[in-house]
């Protein structure tokens, strides 16, 4: 560019700076940067995606009025993105790979969002469930046709980690000096996170799905090389923060992707999906067993937050830990609202808008009031109540064939580095799973993106890396 460009600029963004400070609408400070950054994803949307990838360690959850709410900057972000997308993708010769468009994985994810939509006309409450649709589809187009589109040679895949390694470990940084401060605290931890996470829950699914890419990342570094020792350093830190977020999932789903590495190794991927789904059948059907839950009711006065981690353990086994109790109050209430409307559900987004009138009272805790608007606390139970029994079988079909090709990609791939990168993401996803069986997350930017990034990434190894014998 010329440099009269660049002088111009630099005076615009002063006059800018000087006209906010006069009239103390500060947003005009920020005018110049909103312009380039259009300007940037017009030009080059390549570069757009990636500070997309840079913000979502650094988003913040912000409320709007009438109950919605956004992440801030990312999903303006996405939106931006996604409308520049579909505008390069109109102009003559600019096509998706028709290998792409049509693999199983990606017509059952379109299948998914067309239910989505589908069940968004039969809604008890549209608006909301149009709300959820579009924050659906944006993410889609985004973070599986577009990662789709740009992620496509192993150096993307470095260009990937890093961009989200560097501001994922200052806000772990962050959140680490706040908590030592408070000395390591259990009590502590949900105080510590703000801007950067919810709540402990969204801190440690973002440190346990970082985990594979570390994994994969010490793979691209000469052995005993300072590199290597120093990235070592820093894994062994980030979990280090893992079991300092006092977050039972993420120690759970760790160990479970550390086990879905054999899994995926000794090809037992489906005996792995047949286990979970018959253990699923059995303990549904124990407990619904002339209502043998109700034996489970919780004591309402013993039914306590626990300020002590090792305290939170013991009450989990007890059934006497506030949270886990809440869960079952509110998947009961799930199940309950699912035999109310079957095929369709109550429509996206909206359990939280009708599940009172289904709760069971014996299992009421004092957190039951609910002020935090937190939804169902299991993304398998609220798609059931939310899309019906259709939505559910269509997005565990999505799940598990992505699961059970990712492993098929893995084993017919020779080049160790590109079998590495299939590893990793499938490993990802299996942490995300893992993390939906007792929360519904994938509505979060920090773990949705993800899981349809590394969704991505399987397709375009089925396709372009794959051998066929």
């Amino acid at each position: 560019m010329p440099e009269w460009f660049f002088w111009t600029y630099g005076a615009i963004i002063a006059c800018s700076i000087l006209l906010g400070i006069a009239t103390e609408l500060y947003f005009l400070a920020g005018l110049p940067a909103f312009f380039l950054l259009i300007y940037l994803t017009i030009v080059d949307f390549r570069k757009v995606f990636f500070l997309l990838i840079a913000s979502i360690p650094l988003s913040t959850e912000i409320v709007l009025p009438n109950g919605f709410g956004t992440d801030l900057p990312s999903e303006p972000l996405i939106v931006g993105l996604m409308l520049v997308f579909l505008i390069y993708l109109a102009q003559p010769g600019k096509r998706l790979d028709i290998r792409f468009l049509l693999h199983p994985i990606t017509l059952l994810l379109v299948a998914h969002v067309g239910w989505i939509y589908l069940t968004t006309f039969t809604s008890s409450l549209w608006v909301v469930s149009l709300k959820f649709a579009l924050a659906k589809t944006w993410y889609v187009a985004v973070f599986y046709f577009m990662a789709g589109w740009l992620l496509t040679t192993e150096k993307d895949i470095r260009h990937l980690f890093w961009t989200f390694f560097y501001p994922l470990l200052f806000t772990v940084l962050v959140v680490f000096a706040r908590h030592g401060l408070d000395g390591f605290t259990f009590q502590s931890i949900h105080k510590v996170l703000h801007p950067f996470y919810r709540n402990h829950v969204n801190y440690a699914v973002s440190l346990a799905l970082f985990a594979p890419l570390m994994w994969l990342a010490l793979s691209w570094m000469a052995p005993h090389s300072r590199k290597r020792k120093i990235m070592i350093g820093i894994a062994a830190f980030m979990l280090l923060a893992v079991y300092l977020s006092y977050t039972r999932a993420a120690y759970v789903a760790l160990l479970v992707a550390a086990g879905g590495y054999f899994v995926v190794r000794w090809r037992l991927t489906r005996l792995a999906i047949a286990s979970a789904l018959i253990a699923s059948v059995i303990t549904f059907s124990f407990f619904a067993y002339r209502n043998t839950y109700l034996l489970y009711a919780p004591d309402y006065d013993r039914t306590i937050a626990h300020q002590s981690f090792d305290n939170l353990i013991e009450a989990t086994y007890k059934m006497e830990d506030i949270s886990t109790m809440e869960r079952l109050y509110r998947w009961i209430a799930g199940v309950y609202m699912s035999k109310e409307y079957p095929l369709v559900g109550f429509g996206p987004g909206n359990f939280l808008n009708f599940y009172k009138s289904y709760t069971v009272n014996s299992f009421q805790t004092y957190v039951s009031n609910n002020p935090e608007q937190s939804g169902i606390h299991s993304y398998y139970l609220m798609t059931l109540v939310d899309q019906g029994i259709i939505g559910l079988l269509l997005f565990l079909a999505l799940s598990f064939y992505t699961l059970i090709r990712g492993e098929q990609i893995y084993h017919s791939i020779s080049d160790p580095p590109r079998k590495r990168i299939v590893m990793m993401a499938l490993l990802c996803l299996i942490v995300i799973h893992t993390f939906l069986i007792i929360n519904d997350l994938i509505e979060v930017d920090k773990v949705g993106s993800f899981f349809f990034i590394y969704t991505a990434l399987l397709v375009n190894a089925d396709i372009r890396w794959r051998q066929i014998f």
